[in-house]
């Protein structure tokens, strides 16, 4: 199978472009949310709290006997006047016997007064499953300082590497590529913040900062053989040599992109709740890198290049031949 991206270039700008744009409606959306108010619903790594996990012990008789209610255990945060905290169920041995709160910062009696009350309604838990982690908001707007950063000063080597190493019009559209991924992915980590709760902690930044690398390498690849073609045939139609440059390189892509994939989804399935949302963030932003690198860095080029009429679009000698 042959692709020829240019053709159908409008279209896959067009789909990138809904995706996006629904990505930062959701954002404005959670922004405006007065449970949330920031573009993805953030984690205590960010804003400082207390995360307590409470597993039942079920080698009691009859303590695991009923699934927990997650509205019982609304109601008793809510009646301990924790009524905004974040509550999830986490699953022990193929069940939901557990369950995560995420909450302001809590004393030692307010800890204490919590777990008792669960434990009176949804049964004991066990002493050594139990985790308390606390959060001082200062840290987190560190580690949220430190992360947009990092991320800041990858994107500025990107586009110095590139630019030397190519061109800078190479570099420009490599980074358009790279943030496009880096876009998908805050903004469906954004609707799956709205829809389902799920937050982003600093882990999700460490999988921002591998999506820019991955992408970056994907789309130098497709860009090294559009150079080494562009030697050679100088002359030939620049969306000629772009299509060739994909399509000679589409299978390691897609080998490449395949067998991350299921490191990452065994990672997403069987990680742990520690490395569940770090890995389907690297799922959605290894797919979107693969995407941007084929149908977008490239056709940008191409448009780009025909613009400025640096290459011509069509070649009299092998239209003539045809």
């Amino acid at each position: 199978m042959r692709l020829s991206i240019n053709k159908s270039r409008g279209l896959w700008w067009t789909i990138s472009a809904v995706i996006i744009l629904v990505g930062i409606i959701s954002m404005v959306i959670s922004t405006l949310n007065p449970s949330i108010k920031a573009p993805l619903r953030p984690s205590l790594d960010f804003i400082g709290g207390t995360r307590l996990q409470f597993v039942r012990d079920c080698g009691k008789p009859g303590n695991c006997d009923q699934p927990i209610d997650i509205n019982v255990v609304r109601e008793v945060a809510k009646s301990q006047g924790l009524g905004d905290s974040s509550i999830q169920l986490i699953s022990e041995n193929g069940q939901e016997n557990g369950i995560t709160i995420r909450t302001k910062n809590l004393e030692t009696e307010q800890r204490t007064n919590l777990q008792t009350a669960l434990t009176e309604k949804i049964g004991a838990f066990d002493p050594q499953k139990n985790q308390i982690d606390s959060v001082g908001a200062t840290l987190g707007k560190e580690l949220f300082t430190s992360g947009v950063l990092a991320l800041i000063v990858s994107f500025i080597g990107i586009i110095i590497y590139l630019s030397f190493r190519f061109q800078w019009d190479y570099a420009i559209f490599a980074i358009v590529a790279t943030l496009h991924d880096v876009f998908v992915t805050a903004g469906i980590f954004s609707i799956l913040g709205l829809v389902l709760g799920i937050e982003v902690d600093s882990l999700f930044i460490v999988a921002l900062l591998t999506i820019t690398g991955f992408s970056v390498n994907d789309t130098v690849v497709i860009y090294d053989r559009i150079r080494e073609t562009l030697k050679i045939n100088p002359d030939q139609p620049i969306a000629d040599i772009v299509d060739n440059a994909v399509n000679q390189t589409l299978s390691r892509s897609i080998n490449t992109s395949l067998t991350t994939m299921l490191s990452l989804f065994a990672i997403f399935l069987f990680g742990g709740e520690t490395l569940k949302y770090f890995s389907l963030a690297l799922i959605i932003g290894f797919i979107a890198g693969a995407y941007s690198s084929i149908f977008i860095a490239s056709t940008l080029l191409i448009w780009w290049r025909e613009r400025t009429e640096e290459y011509p679009v069509e070649n009299p000698v092998s239209s003539q031949e045809g």
